[in-house]
């Protein structure tokens, strides 16, 4: 039995699992929040007790030295040395990594390199590891890259309709993102709901605020819905998906407001925000529309509309779907969202959903939606991405 750390830094924040490897039990987990101010917030839970405090955070070294010094005050470790892999989730992979490597100077260059594709991401991500490396100097330290599992995509997958010149030499393609949950919920998908089918057709719907569609066959995926960035593909709760780049040039141009000012905007104040005019939090939205705001329900029917036109050209690109799978915030807890999909998809797809069933899927619950007679079999499966973070740093770090 090893611990293992699945870490997953942002600019100003650090969220935390510990493992006990392979069993894959969680021993505790946490968040270190508001990173670079005195008020920075702490949380740990361990057992059943959730304990939180306000404590200066001044950079993410701080951050690191909190958590692994509380591991030690509640004596869930008894010294750094138990701890014999770190995992760093890494949004942006570019085309480099098709799978979590060891970090070392290669690995770390490139993903340096890749900051201007993920700024907010990249960078942190980094600037975690740092602070992980030099507080546990001989553990090894696994980079887990949200784009590696969209790898195995063909080329007319993931290639856009631009000049060759800016595909080669500003890497310029679909990349996706959400890949560690996409592929943890393929397989669950396929070992637990196909009885381990090796021809399998399952698309997965990761639907949070951030939010991705991915078709899967034979257990790898073919295409996925985020594009360069994770502006691209669904509407989103402040995202806009996929848009014509003549809105962008339009609004830049009639606007006068910067490129950065309009690039904020259509990642921060679009989509379900955007349009409602409301929030950017999806249950916001859905209180204003069921009182009746006409912009809310056409939030919500917009977003609705979005997700069932990813499932259907992925039923096609597929020849098929054995298993559509529903997951992360709003897949998993949002009925009244899931069931916008459902109108839109059901008579196309021949698919039957249990509609009481389905109002009492929220809070975590695993459950099986459509009935028995339905063409495609459709699962609300909670996802988890750490455990998988989990799994490769033991695989690489400890082996």
């Amino acid at each position: 039995m090893k611990k293992i750390m699945a870490v997953n830094c942002g600019s100003s924040s650090l969220k935390f699992k510990l493992f006990e490897m392979p069993e894959e039990q969680v021993i505790c987990s946490g968040i270190v929040e508001r990173i670079g101010h005195d008020d920075g917030i702490f949380q740990l839970k361990y057992k059943d007790k959730k304990d939180k405090v306000i404590v200066p955070v001044k950079d993410h070294g701080v951050a690191v030295k909190i958590v692994l010094d509380a591991l030690l005050k509640e004596h869930i470790i008894e010294s750094y040395d138990e701890i014999k892999a770190t995992g760093h989730r890494v949004v942006q992979g570019g085309p480099y990594f098709s799978k979590s490597e060891l970090f070392n100077e290669d690995t770390y260059n490139k993903i340096e390199s890749l900051i201007p594709l993920a700024p907010l991401h990249n960078a942190a991500h980094l600037t975690g590891y740092r602070a992980f490396k030099e507080v546990l100097p001989t553990t090894p330290h696994i980079a887990v890259f949200d784009t590696a599992f969209h790898q195995t995509m063909e080329e007319e997958d993931y290639a856009y309709a631009i000049p060759k010149e800016y595909t080669e030499k500003y890497l310029i393609r679909r990349y996706g993102a959400h890949g560690t949950s996409h592929k943890y919920l393929s397989e669950v998908g396929i070992n637990k709901y196909l009885d381990g089918k090796k021809d399998s057709k399952i698309i997965v719907c990761h639907l949070g605020s951030g939010a991705s569609i991915t078709a899967v066959k034979d257990g790898k995926c073919v295409a996925t819905s985020m594009g360069l960035t994770p502006c691209g593909g669904i509407m989103m709760n402040s995202r806009t998906g996929d848009i014509d780049p003549s809105v962008y040039y339009q609004v830049l141009k009639m606007s006068g407001k910067t490129n950065e000012e309009v690039f904020q905007e259509f990642n921060k104040a679009s989509g379900l925000y955007g349009v409602s005019g409301v929030s950017n939090d999806s249950r916001d939205v859905d209180a204003a529309a069921l009182k009746g705001e006409h912009d809310s329900i056409l939030a919500m029917n917009l977003w609705g509309r979005r997700v069932a036109d990813f499932i259907g050209q992925y039923f096609v690109r597929l020849g098929g779907c054995d298993l559509l799978i529903f997951s992360a915030g709003i897949g998993e807890n949002a009925p009244e969202y899931r069931e916008l999909v459902f109108t839109r998809i059901s008579e196309a797809l021949g698919i039957k959903i249990d509609e009481e069933l389905n109002k009492k899927t929220f809070g975590g619950k695993e459950a099986v939606l459509s009935l028995e007679d339905s063409k495609i079999k459709v699962v609300v499966i909670p996802t988890d991405e750490e455990v998988m973070i989990a799994r490769d740093a033991y695989e690489i770090g400890c082996k």
